[in-house]
C-alpha cells in the first residue's frame, strides 16, 4: 500500500507536538533528549499512516478570548444544572441521542467541536460520521423535539465560534453567508 506523500510543513506540527510529549514523558527537556525524540517522532511519522491535520492557516485571538470566557460559563452553569437534576429528579431524568449535521467537514474543527460539547457537563459525543460530518451526541434533560432542536442549534453555535477562531477562509465566508437572511 502506498501512501501519499505528507509535506514536511503539514507534518511539522504532530512531529513538534511529538517531541513535546517526548520531553514531558522524559521531564527532560535536555538538547540530547529532544534531538532523540526529533528521531523517534520521525521514524513513528514514517511508519504508522496518521493522516495530515489540515490546518486552516488562520487563528483569531480576538475570538477565541470570548469563546473561551463562554465556554467556561457554560461549564458552570451546566454543572449546577446537572447537580439540580440529579439530585430534584434523580433516575427520572429523560435524555436522548442527538444528530447534529457540522458546516465544516474538517476534522480538526469536527474534532473540536465535538471536544468541546463534551466537555460540557450533560452531554458526550457517542458517535463521529466523518463522511457526512454529524455529532452524534447524548444529551440529559432532552424531552422533546424543541429541546433537541435547541441542543442542535448550541452544538452548531459553538461549531460556528470555533471557525470563526481557527476556520479556513472559505468555511468563515460561508458561516457569514448563510448568517445573511
Amino acid at each position: 500500500m502506498s501512501r501519499k506523500r505528507i509535506s514536511l510543513r503539514q507534518e511539522l506540527p504532530l512531529l513538534v507536538w511529538l517531541v513535546i510529549v517526548w520531553g514531558a514523558l522524559w521531564q527532560n527537556f535536555s538538547p540530547g533528549n529532544l534531538l532523540f525524540g526529533a528521531l523517534i517522532a520521525v521514524l513513528v511519522a514514517r511508519l504508522f499512516y496518521l493522516p495530515p491535520v489540515e490546518l486552516g492557516g488562520r487563528f483569531n485571538v480576538l475570538r477565541a478570548v470570548p469563546f473561551a470566557l463562554m465556554f467556561l460559563g457554560k461549564v458552570v452553569v451546566a454543572s449546577f444544572q446537572v447537580l439540580f437534576l440529579a439530585v430534584a429528579k434523580g433516575p427520572k431524568v429523560i435524555s436522548a441521542v442527538v444528530a447534529v449535521p457540522l458546516r465544516s467537514h474538517s476534522d480538526l474543527l469536527v474534532t473540536a467541536t465535538g471536544h468541546v460539547t463534551a466537555l460540557i457537563p450533560g452531554s458526550l459525543v457517542v458517535e463521529v460520521d466523518r463522511s457526512t460530518s454529524t455529532l452524534y451526541i447524548h444529551g440529559i434533560n432532552v424531552r422533546n423535539a424543541e429541546d433537541a432542536a435547541q441542543f442542535r442549534k448550541d452544538v452548531r453555535n459553538t461549531e460556528a465560534g470555533l471557525i470563526r477562531i481557527m476556520g479556513t477562509k472559505a468555511e468563515l465566508s460561508a458561516l457569514n453567508q448563510e448568517l445573511v437572511p
